[in-house]
């Protein structure tokens, strides 16, 4: 198998970046990423929705994220792991990932609230 090619960290732009992160399956993921300790392979984010994602266009979110330089991902035997260049892109961008992130955090959080409260409000009725 190829390697996996990754831009160096001055070729990342914050144009590149905004565009990963602007689909909302792909901030999951990377959200996702972020906050694991290790290495995660594709499949780990198949139901990262509420619908499961087909293996085909998570390999093109991966590939966009990767291509971004926002995560790094290699080969280790028929997986594919993948792991944050979060400390990478921070030095370039300060606080832009972090931003970003925890925005998403707070939407989801809300989300959530908002979704609970609904439906609590159908069951009073």
């Amino acid at each position: 198998m190829r390697p996996f090619s990754h831009p160096a960290i001055e070729d990342i732009t914050v144009e590149a970046v905004l565009h990963a992160l602007s689909d909302p399956v792909r901030v999951a993921i990377y959200a996702e990423i972020v906050e694991q300790e290790c290495a995660a392979n594709c499949s780990t984010f198949q139901q990262i929705l509420a619908e499961p994602i087909p293996k085909s266009t998570l390999s093109q979110h991966i590939r966009v994220l990767r291509e971004a330089g926002l995560i790094c991902s290699e080969h280790r035997g028929v997986e594919v792991l993948n792991t944050s260049r979060c400390a990478e892109v921070d030095a370039r961008f300060p606080g832009l990932l972090g931003s970003i992130v925890s925005a998403y955090g707070r939407q989801t959080a809300d989300v959530k609230r908002h979704a609970k409260r609904k439906k609590q409000r159908n069951s009073d009725r």
